[in-house]
């Protein structure tokens, strides 16, 4: 198959490039922009740790569950109307949480953003594919930068947000953006996109062939990559619940001081994305990348545990180095399939069962502090987690494809 020809990126297409880069900006803003808030928000009404480590699951759980289903939604509705009506119910999810008066009903607006955004996962590369094709790398990095800057600025205002006015100001705030992000989409479907821009008709969602998904169950590779993937979730999605918390007891810092912090946690995330996906593929640096992850993830833990306010910044820092493992997983998706069915199968088995797992801890390390008073099982269960990417390191770092693998051990792809 040929490449697509290059052509000047603004050519007929420019209302595509604003749409994605916005529709990439609200796709993370509501994770970050919660728990630097949780103080706030006891004020008004209770919140448990099992009701924070239910907020917290939603996420990954929605990611899994939509991820899988976006496909027949596309099919049905077609790509753009998709994004519109996703984006929608992300806006009207963000307003919702934000009138919240009990537990209850924070945990259902965060549900329904997140199922929403469990949609918005999955559109964005076919967007990219049929309004870019000749420049996928360049939007891709693009947009994986606009999510990385999504992900840190929300936790650095929302606490001076809420103390210049409240806290639900602070949550609804970004429904705007949602807002905004589907003006774009709309000029696109009012105007006849056949005649005005040249785009690839054949990027839909593709759902993974269960024949070829099932084959995912028996490769190491497979199985590497998840554990990857699914531990950086487990500590994202953990830190973007509890670190604010986490800081706040051990080390005694503000809850600004907090926001900001977990801020730095999240930045980490932009010149990663930027940086990890050149570093394996020029240098095949996947094996160095898994062992500065994990070094990097018990280097903070161990700080949090036993010296928790000589350098929180630090041990922030460091605790962000697993979350390498996100742009690394998603890469080597691609390096390590040879077909396009096996990067399809890899990448719904990776991804669904990855974020499965990521919804299992938040609740699980709120329930045990709960329990115990303290933070320290908690943070040991998180560096038995990173540890766990050790051997899926060794196994992902190997350079052969699923299609080999497969092939060596089974017989004909």
């Amino acid at each position: 198959m040929n490449p697509a020809p290059m052509r000047p990126l603004w050519q007929g297409r420019s209302l595509a490039l604003i749409g994605i880069l916005l529709l990439a900006f609200s796709l993370r803003s509501a994770v970050a922009s919660l728990s630097p808030l949780f103080d706030y928000i006891e004020r008004d009404f209770a919140l448990s740790a099992a009701a924070i480590g239910l907020i917290a699951t939603a996420p990954p759980v929605c990611y899994a569950i939509f991820g899988l289903l976006t496909p027949a939604f596309e099919r049905r509705i077609g790509l753009e109307p998709l994004a519109v009506l996703a984006f929608l119910i992300v806006a009207v999810g963000l307003i919702a949480r934000s009138f919240a008066t009990n537990a209850v009903l924070m945990l259902v607006g965060t549900t329904i953003i997140f199922a929403a955004i469990g949609v918005g996962n999955i559109l964005l590369p076919p967007l990219v594919k049929r309004y870019f094709p000749d420049r996928i790398g360049l939007i891709t990095g693009l947009y994986s930068a606009t999510m990385a800057v999504s992900t840190f600025l929300p936790p650095l205002i929302a606490v001076p947000v809420a103390d210049a006015s409240n806290w639900r100001a602070s949550l609804g705030m970004w429904a705007l953006f949602a807002l905004v992000a589907i003006v774009p989409w709309i000029a696109l479907i009012s105007r006849a996109r056949a005649s005005k821009l040249d785009i690839d008709e054949s990027a839909d969602v593709e759902p993974p062939n269960p024949r070829v998904f099932s084959r995912m169950l028996r490769l190491p590779a497979a199985w590497a990559l998840m554990v990857g993937f699914g531990a950086a979730g487990v500590v994202a999605y953990t830190s973007f619940s509890w670190l604010p918390r986490i800081l706040v007891d051990t080390t005694g810092v503000t809850p600004v001081a907090a926001g900001v912090l977990l801020s730095l946690f999240a930045a980490v995330g932009l010149p990663a994305s930027l940086v990890v996906p050149l570093l394996v593929v020029r240098y095949h640096a996947t094996r160095a990348l898994y062992g500065v992850a994990v070094t990097a993830g018990l280097v903070g833990i161990a700080g949090l545990l036993w010296a928790p306010a000589l350098a929180p910044w630090l041990w922030v820092l460091m605790l962000s180095g697993p979350t390498l493992l996100f742009p690394l997983s998603l890469v080597l998706l691609n390096v390590r399939t040879g077909t396009h069915e096996g990067a399809v199968a890899l990448s719904g088995f990776v991804q669904s069962v990855g974020y499965g797992l990521g919804a299992v801890f938040p609740l699980t390390i709120g329930l045990i502090h709960e329990a115990t008073g303290s933070w320290t099982i908690p943070l040991v269960i998180l560096a038995l987690v990173i540890l766990t990417a050790i051997p899926a390191g060794v196994v992902a770092s190997r350079r052969h494809t699923v299609e080999e693998e497969w092939e060596r051990k089974h017989g004909v792809w």
